[in-house]
């Protein structure tokens, strides 16, 4: 309690405050529950400034060395009360802090500070921006404090209207009084639940006990009574040291943290010192969320700053493929805006971000190696926008792409489980590429008939069917010096996988089958780009082929789907002259015949990779007449 021993003095807030106090008020924040936050972290830095100033000084303490934060509200009143005993101000620091909007207390404070005090002050703060959020939800603030080892109090009002009153008045404690007369409309913060909501939300973690008074229901309404509690956990378990923190621990934080009712695969916790400081607690969980496709979605890492809860930052903490992680940082200092709620771009966040990363590639790595088996578990759950970090993360591309899992010609499994390392160690003598298919379905990729002379020559093929790999492979195309080429695009050439035989036998074949091909062109016109001698199959009559630079059908495909515009290309039908009906083809001597045999083999070459027939009735008659004849 407090009472006035002189008459008050009006003062006039400097020029700064009266052009940007308005701005303030009902601009800069966009929540007004961040009020409350703003306060207690106030009350709280008041709090690491006594126990520093005592460490030289312990009469600071005045016999009271249990610091704390109280919150009171009066519902007759309409008030609400967030008190602290901490170093509290004099009449000076009042109007420094106070009457000045952009000054900071704490910085002050820091700035003062040299040598290992700098690098042990426990502070946070900009008092005299986060002081005046307060009149988002209250139209008069009273201000009552007194420093500690001084007899004089101060009280500080104001309506927040450009000027405010100063007064000396008695206070029995140290520390501050901040009295919020509130708004009509902002009865919400006059309850007992929503207080403690918004300190659990906030402030739960910071190492103060918060205390209000516990409420009983009477007659419908909350009560306050004589009995204190505290409500908050006053303790961040990331804070604390790895051993002394038990893996159960761990695990329900992690349940607390993210509403997950399974446990997580791993998680990772680590104090970084130096320029920047930090700890990072980051979980990989088990099961992918309901909206992990939802690239726009930001509830993953949560930023704090000195235990205070700052916002959802994982789109500036956390690269995009990397959303399903979920954790907290906390710094020692970023470049926050005065509201404390939006992370600007500076060279400290890029550097958290960076070190945030690596650390979770690092786990998953490690995984890889040591626990084979909760990897397949996580590439399963979270593969497909793993893959999306290929062409975001330019400076992790090749950690990224070590963490890679495909289905492969290899595996009789569709779980997606050969690494590109697993590949490469497989690879034949003379082989100089890493060989993939794309396809819609897995089952597609491995009956495509593109695969058939790798099958006979023993080749490892990848089995792409994620429709992120057409993304993927548009800027990955090379593995450690080994390069990526599909086996549907272009010629093929398996370089020194064919001996001198084979490649005279195909020159061979070209030529016996010139004529045939040049009819077959004839026969499809529009149809083809080119018609020609494959060197793919083996027991299929045909196929179709991407030019070296064309889309693939499957990307085609998939870009139609998705309403994009795409170039007018033609695919190449490759024919295999050793099939019987291709050998039937070219004995039919009836030119309308050999029109429609031409357009069949070619329509069943469409639908083997996946494709869509422009005319199926057409398609279905000449199958019919065919099987009459």
């Amino acid at each position: 309690m407090a009472t006035k021993e002189n008459a008050s003095e009006k003062l006039v807030f400097q020029a700064e405050v009266k052009q940007l106090l308005h701005l303030m008020i009902h601009s800069l924040y966009s929540n007004k529950e961040i009020v409350i936050r703003e306060l207690i972290s106030n009350a709280s830095d008041a709090a690491d400034k006594l126990r520093f100033e005592a460490l030289k000084d312990a009469s600071l303490y005045e016999k009271d060395s249990e610091l704390k934060i109280r919150l009171s509200f009066d519902k007759k009143a309409r008030t609400l009360t967030i008190s602290d005993n901490g170093i509290g101000m004099n009449r000076d620091e009042v109007i420094n802090n106070i009457g000045t909007i952009a000054r900071s207390g704490t910085k002050e404070f820091l700035n003062n500070l040299t040598g290992d005090e700098a690098k042990d002050a426990n502070l946070i703060g900009q008092f005299g921006v986060g002081f005046y959020s307060s009149f988002i939800i209250a139209d008069l603030i009273t201000v009552i404090t007194r420093r500690a080892g001084s007899k004089e109090a101060i009280q500080w009002e104001s309506k927040g209207e450009g000027e405010y009153t100063i007064s000396a008045v008695k206070k029995d404690t140290r520390g501050t009084d901040i009295i919020l007369h509130l708004k009509k409309d902002e009865d919400e913060f006059l309850s007992d639940w929503t207080l403690k909501s918004i300190i659990k939300k906030y402030s739960d973690h910071i190492t103060l006990p918060i205390v209000m008074k516990k409420s009983e229901w009477q007659d419908g309404e909350e009560v306050p009574t004589d009995e204190d509690e505290t409500v908050n956990a006053a303790s961040a378990l990331w804070a604390r040291n790895k051993n002394d923190i038990k893996e159960e621990e761990y695990q329900e934080f992690y349940k607390n943290l993210s509403y997950d009712h399974e446990p997580p695969l791993t998680y990772s916790h680590n104090r970084i010192e130096g320029k920047q400081e930090y700890i990072s607690l980051l979980y990989i969980p088990t099961k992918a969320p309901f909206d992990l496709f939802d690239r726009e979605r930001h509830h993953g890492v949560k930023l704090y700053v000195k235990r205070i809860f700052i916002m959802e930052a994982s789109e500036k903490l956390m690269p995009n493929y990397l959303r399903f992680i979920k954790g907290v940082i906390d710094s020692a200092d970023l470049p926050l805006n005065v509201s404390r709620e939006i992370l600007q771009d500076s060279k400290e966040v890029e550097a958290i971000r960076a070190g945030s990363t690596k650390k979770v590639l690092d786990l998953l790595e490690d995984m890889s190696e040591k626990k084979p088996d909760d990897y397949k578990n996580f590439w399963k759950e979270f593969g497909v926008v793993m893959k999306e970090g290929h062409s975001e993360d330019f400076a992790n591309r090749e950690k990224i792409a070590k963490l890679f899992r495909f289905n492969s010609t290899h595996e009789e499994t569709d779980a997606q489980v050969v690494s590109l390392k697993d590949y490469v160690s497989r690879m034949k003598d003379g082989q100089e590429a890493i060989y993939f298919i794309t396809a819609d379905s897995y089952e597609a990729a491995k009956h495509s008939p593109h695969l058939e002379i790798f099958k006979k020559k023993g080749i490892e093929v990848l089995l792409l069917s994620d429709r992120v790999d057409e993304w993927l492979l548009s800027t990955f195309n090379e593995f450690e010096s080994k390069k990526l080429q599909s086996i549907a695009k272009g010629d093929l050439d398996l370089g020194k996988l064919e001996d001198e035989k084979e490649k005279e036998e195909k020159k061979k074949i070209e030529k016996d089958a010139k004529s045939l091909i040049e009819k077959i062109q004839k026969a499809l016109g529009e149809k083809v780009k080119e018609v020609k001698v494959t060197h793919r199959l083996t027991d299929s009559p045909a196929c179709l082929v991407a030019g070296e630079h064309d889309l693939s059908g499957n990307l085609e495909r998939l870009l139609k789907a998705a309403g994009q515009k795409t170039p007018d290309t033609k695919p190449i039908l490759e024919i295999n002259p050793s099939h019987k009906l291709i050998q039937k083809l070219e004995n039919t001597t009836d030119s309308r015949r050999f029109n429609d045999f031409a357009e069949v083999i070619f329509d069943q070459a469409l639908i083997s990779e996946g494709g869509q027939l422009k005319d199926p009735v057409a398609f279905v008659k000449k199958i019919n007449q065919f099987l009459v004849e």
